[in-house]
């Protein structure tokens, strides 16, 4: 296995020594002992926490192996120095490395640098006693087989049971916190926040309810910064209700009338609207009212709970003992969870409960506040980062929605996020509604509601998939330019629910904005990658928060690189870089040629291709999208041979696609309307990574003691394929201008077009080629009408253009 590790802190020698004495590794009992062979003796019984007496300790001592002859009892008894070699021995054996597995005990060094772990300074064969005390701190940063800092392996076995209590302060280690907060007295408790909006319309500011887990001293005066994840699923679902509002997918596509809009002519402008006044205040508490058992959590949070962080959850406006209705990602829903972020940092108020007016305050808060969470929770980090509200340190953006438009849309064609066909705004609102949950609290709202939804499916427009103002309103792009919050973005190459648009817009949406901003991009699908082996991604998160929200110079900002890639051909490799999807990037240009894709002077062909399939093979595709996307693809299937061009280079010498590849075309339709889809493939015979991960350990990963558990996970090599989807896009082609501007289409008649693939970063390895798919219908994404419609390309005027990243890995 390979370990990579990006938030190991370089740390001065006086600094390691103070960091060893703060965690007791370096105590009154062996700070007086001069030979290495003594405190490397003492460092390991510190260690065996299992072991209450001296014959314990040598029983375990003497079942790791220091050479290749010798146990480790019998090497430290029986010598006066401590080679180097040894102690990596040693160590390794520590990390849950396996000797004959993972490493030989005759070349530990040659392990340590093969699985890339980190080797201390040392002059000689042997270290010195402060050589060791370096090498032992370094080796408490090391990350363990089976994912973990092997500090943190030490926590989850009760290394800092003792410490709860009398550690008043986050106590750091390598710049990073640890779990010295007990969890189990962790302090639950409920708050109302007032947020300035009445979305259903009763005449009185919405109140939204907030949940917090802090750690018990912060009620005797230690301020604790917060971890906040907005998330609407948090109080539950309305999963039945939200499948009887699915929209059929299996109907034509429709012809648009053509319109002549500019953007001034859809443009949100948010409304005008007098507010209820606030409440009264009649009095004031610094006890909440209420609690909870349980949260719907997120393990990374569970992970800081115990590091001196407060957890807030908030569903949001619309949601289960909140009031207001959902709107999907509209001003409205920034509005509701930026209120929580300021009630956190002490501009807004909250209440005990929702009819005493009795207010509370987060006192304990030091009002820095981080968002956390994937998907819709990390689209609300984002949303929330766009309003510049003060106290918001830093988001965490997870596989996060930019723009709904690219969620629910593309080019003028309604796209289904990946695996839901039918989902729409008006579906997600209904399922997130979960003030249904209540019957007595939904029936006040249940008229309003159902007008309400009804408006979002009228206005959300699924009849012409054009950009419009309800769209533009759910656009966050328009206001990249006020984020002051530092962004950490996390995306899935793969993810083809929240589409790689999504992250790469905000990538490069904030790069003049004066924000430190840095981005993990991975080749799973719509997942959290804090529970991987490959990658110590915990680690870079607890350096990140440390030094945002405790005001830490741990130098966060320069060790973790600013763009980290995980390779598409090497299991278990990370890549750190200088930038991603810059536009400024070597591009190479692939002319269309009959059926390939050649860098030569491209001929003068019209290539055609028909949208329609035999009804069985259509009913087959409808209902069984694996298959179509299988046929589609495949060389040598013949299904699809009339209804997609396909295109290939000859075999090419190893290249690294980086950015937003774009397809020219001269293009016609049969009908006065059509669509395209197109997908880049690379082809060739190869074991190629899962785009889910593997089950590791159930349960493999504590965050400490007796607390909250992760599944270990990690990325596997496959069966060998013959090929492999990069990227993909969609296109109206009444919409070739852009998405709110429809165009005519004569029938017959070819119109120059060009379209933007979703961007990558990718790998194509040595004698592979790479692939152009044209198609029509996308049965994973678009409607499907199986219209007999024909279209036509003129090879002359089309060609394809590949961004190439020529950065050199950092």
């Amino acid at each position: 296995m390979k370990n990579n590790q990006f938030a190991i802190r370089p740390t001065n020698f006086d600094t390691q020594i103070k960091e060893l004495q703060d965690i007791h590794f370096l105590t009154s009992n062996n700070e007086m002992i001069t030979d290495p062979i003594d405190l490397f003796k003492d460092f390991l019984r510190i260690s065996f926490l299992e072991a209450n007496s001296k014959a314990v300790f040598e029983q375990k001592l003497s079942s790791y192996m220091a050479t290749p002859t010798q146990n480790a009892l019998e090497y430290l008894n029986s010598n006066n120095e401590l080679s180097v070699e040894s102690f990596y021995n040693i160590a390794l054996q520590l990390l849950k490395f396996n000797p004959d597995v993972d490493f030989s005990f005759e070349d530990p060094l040659g392990a340590m640098k093969k699985i890339q772990l980190n080797i201390s300074d040392h002059e000689g064969v042997v270290f010195t006693l402060n050589e060791l005390k370096s090498a032992w701190y370094y080796l408490l940063a090391t990350h363990n087989k089976n994912g973990q800092t092997f500090i943190d392996s030490l926590a989850a076995r009760g290394y800092f049971t003792p410490f709860y209590g009398d550690v008043g302060e986050p106590l750091l280690f390598n710049g990073k916190t640890m779990p010295v907060f007990d969890p189990h007295k962790t302090i639950r408790e409920v708050v109302y926040v007032e947020s300035p909006q009445d979305t259903d319309n009763d005449g009185k500011l919405d109140l939204l309810k907030a949940e917090i887990l802090r750690p018990y001293e912060s009620n005797s005066g230690l301020k604790v910064p917060s971890l906040y994840t907005a998330s609407p699923y948090n109080q539950g679902t309305n999963d039945e209700t939200g499948e009887k509002v699915m929209h059929n997918v299996n109907i034509p596509l429709e012809r648009k009338e053509p319109n002549n809009l500019s953007y001034d002519d859809i443009k949100y402008v948010a409304p005008q609207k007098k507010l209820p006044n606030k409440r009264t205040v009649n009095s004031h508490a610094e006890v909440a009212d209420e609690t909870f058992s349980r949260e719907q959590s997120y393990t990374l949070n569970d992970y800081f709970l115990a590091r001196g962080f407060a957890i807030v959850y908030a569903a949001g406006i619309g949601t289960k003992d909140s009031d207001g209705i959902r709107t999907t990602g509209d001003p409205q829903e920034t509005t509701s969870t930026v209120s929580i972020i300021e009630w956190l940092a002490g501009n807004r108020r909250a209440f005990t409960n929702k009819s005493d007016n009795i207010e509370i305050k987060a006192w304990w808060s030091n009002k820095h506040i981080a968002m956390t969470g994937r998907s819709y929770l990390g689209t609300l980090a984002t949303a929330a980062a766009t309003s510049g509200v003060k106290g918001l340190k830093t988001v965490i953006s997870e596989a996060a929605i930019s723009s709904w438009y690219d969620y629910y849309r593309d080019g003028g064609l309604v796209i289904a996020p990946g695996g839901f066909p039918g989902e729409d705004a008006d579906v997600l609102a209904e399922e997130t509604l979960s003030r249904r949950l209540q019957p007595g609290d939904f029936y006040k709202i249940q008229p309003f509601w159902d007008k309400k939804l009804q408006e979002i499916t009228d206005k959300q427009d699924r009849a012409s998939g054009n950009y419009n103002t309800f769209w533009d309103a759910r656009n966050y792009h328009k206001n990249f330019k006020n984020i002051k919050a530092d962004v950490l973005m996390v995306h899935g190459l793969n993810d083809w629910n929240v589409k790689p648009r999504n992250v790469e817009r905000l990538w490069n949406g904030i790069r003049n904005n004066g924000v430190i901003q840095k981005i993990i991009l991975h080749q799973g699908q719509h997942i959290y990658i804090n529970a991987f082996r490959s990658i110590d991604y915990t680690d870079i998160i607890n350096l990140w928060l440390t030094h945002e929200l405790l005001d830490i110079d741990n130098q966060a900002e320069k060790i973790i690189p600013d763009v980290i890639i995980q390779d598409n051909v090497q299991p278990e490799t990370w890549n750190k870089y200088s930038d991603w999807s810059n536009k400024d990037n070597q591009k190479i240009k692939y002319n269309l040629s009959d059926d390939k894709l050649s860098i030569s002077a491209p001929t003068n062909e019209t290539l055609t291709f028909s949208d329609q399939l035999n009804s069985d093979l259509f009913d087959r595709y409808k209902n069984h999208n694996d298959t179509w996307q299988h046929d589609l693809v495949d060389i040598s299937n013949n299904n699809m041979t009339h209804n997609r061009l396909l295109f290939t280079t000859n075999n090419i010498e190893e290249t690294v696609i980086d950015g937003i590849v774009k397809i020219n075309l001269n293009v016609a339709s049969s009908e006065d309307l059509g669509m395209l889809s197109f997908q880049l493939i690379d082809y060739g015979l190869s074991k190629r990574l899962k785009v889910s991960p593997t089950l590791l350990s159930k349960n493999g990963l504590a965050g400490t003691f007796d607390w909250r558990e992760d599944d270990l996970r990690e990325f596997e090599l496959g069966e060998p394929t013959d090929y492999k989807m990069i990227t993909k896009g969609h296109v109206n082609l009444q919409n070739r201008d852009n998405a709110y501007r429809v165009n005519d289409l004569e029938p017959n008649t070819f119109y120059p077009l060009s379209v933007e693939l979703q961007p990558t970063f990718y790998r194509v390895p040595k004698d592979h080629k790479l692939g152009l798919i044209i198609y029509s219908t996308d049965f994973g994404m678009t409607v499907r009408g199986n219209k007999d419609i024909k279209y036509s390309i003129q090879t002359g005027e089309s060609n394809i253009v590949v961004p190439i990243h020529s950065d050199t890995i950092i």
